[in-house]
């Protein structure tokens, strides 16, 4: 069987990363790919080298019951030292400080995310560590392998602010549509049909439940869990309830609270904050909730039809571009005002205020609530995310651009 490699821009980053003295920390959620990314890594070292993995019991058992031997069996003779699924360890900060302070060796772990690694590690670790987030495959990434030539035509015209071919614009939304259900997990990328994918995303939730939320977390039952994840995914795009959730779900508001940490400590969700400037005319309340991935999120309410049949492409467009945004580094904001006003999100880049609006049309004109935004703080430039071909249009003092949704990880460039 062959199997297929897409390079992820992580494995870049991190390759340029391989002289620095730091510890390299790869974060993300389960099947994202960070054991493969920590293979080709490893491959590349041409140097002495050790790749561990903390799943087999002996070996995380035997560093963290005694790291003085671990360390004369694994550590002394070896320049460069991978640590694959390093939240098994239950000594994982602890011991590692202890090894990168005593040999001095170039440290790689990987997890999924728990809070031994995200709290506690850090907190032994303070200015020894660089800490990297993988996600499921990015736009740029998904396009990169399925329409590599097309997709870097479009980048091109975008970046000379002119329209993208027909031909080529037509068969990206369809590809866009594909990535709308399906998702990044990269095992449903390289799936060659949809019922796989399906079926691909639905053991991958059932993995989560049985051993994030069971195990590192110890939740005896995930039936409450369940189905709040299903309320929160027939939520997307909107304002949190906590106690309507705490309701649908049965169980208590401050379990509720603890779930949504959860959900986004293991990358599952991520919470969109309000931004205002004024307190006093922009309602500050609870923030919006968007998936890190829209296949697991349709796994979640069962639900892989075509964009074209539902009634949720709006929320699932949107979520799409907040996940994309969150790849890209950005904080979540979104803005609403109270006499009715609302941009979907608000993102910061280098101290300037950039408003993104999406639309699951192909719009003409910015709309009320975007140019009120403008008007308001004068950002210069304001995006709408559609589904029509690019334009650029020059209103109050802003410059308003049209981008094709799967341009989403253009707007540095276009500023």
């Amino acid at each position: 069987m062959v199997v297929m490699y897409v390079e992820r821009e992580l494995e870049r980053k991190i390759k340029r990363m391989l002289d620095v003295p730091e510890i390299i920390a790869i974060f993300g959620a389960r099947q994202v790919g960070k054991t493969t990314l920590m293979g080709r890594v490893y491959e590349s070292i041409d140097d002495s080298k050790i790749f561990l993995d903390f799943e087999d019991p002996e070996i995380v058992g035997l560093f963290d019951e005694d790291i003085k031997t671990f360390a004369k069996l694994y550590v002394e003779n070896h320049n460069f030292i991978f640590f694959d699924e390093f939240q098994y360890s239950r000594s994982g900060g602890k011991n590692l400080k202890y090894l990168y302070d005593t040999y001095k060796k170039k440290f790689f772990i990987s997890g999924s995310s728990c809070l031994e690694l995200t709290v506690k590690l850090p907190s032994y670790l303070v200015g020894r560590i660089f800490i990297l987030e993988l996600f499921p495959f990015s736009l740029t990434e998904f396009f990169s392998f399925r329409a590599k030539k097309e997709f870097e035509i479009a980048v091109e015209k975008a970046r000379r602010l002119e329209q993208i071919p027909t031909a080529i614009h037509e068969s990206l939304l369809r590809l866009l549509d594909e990535f709308m259900v399906f998702g990044g997990y990269p095992r449903a990328v390289v799936a060659t049909n949809a019922a796989e994918r399906g079926e691909i995303l639905k053991n991958l939730l059932i993995t989560y439940l049985s051993r994030d939320v069971r195990g590192f977390f110890r939740i005896a039952t995930d039936y409450p869990f369940n189905k709040l994840m299903k309320a929160i995914a027939l939520q997307i795009g909107n304002l949190i309830n906590y106690s309507e959730l705490a309701s649908l779900s049965g169980i208590s508001l401050r379990e509720v609270k603890n779930y949504l940490s959860i959900l986004e400590e293991t990358y599952i969700i991520k919470l969109a904050k309000p931004f205002f400037m004024n307190r006093r005319t922009e309602i500050v309340k609870n923030p919006k909730v968007y998936f890190i991935d829209n296949g697991l999120r349709n796994a979640i309410v069962r639900d892989f039809r075509d964009v074209s049949t539902r009634v949720d492409s709006g929320s699932l467009l949107e979520n799409l571009v907040g996940d994309e945004l969150v790849k890209q580094g950005y904080e979540l904001k979104f803005w609403r005002s109270k006499g009715g006003a609302e941009v979907d999100f608000v993102v910061e880049e280098q101290g300037r205020l950039i408003p993104v609006e999406v639309k699951f049309s192909v719009a003409t004109s910015p709309g009320k609530s975007l140019i009120n935004f403008s008007r308001k703080y004068n950002p210069g430039t304001a995006f709408l995310l559609h589904r029509g071909n690019l334009a650029v249009k020059e209103r109050e003092n802003t410059k308003f651009v049209f981008l094709p949704v799967y341009l989403v990880h253009n707007l540095r460039k276009l500023l």
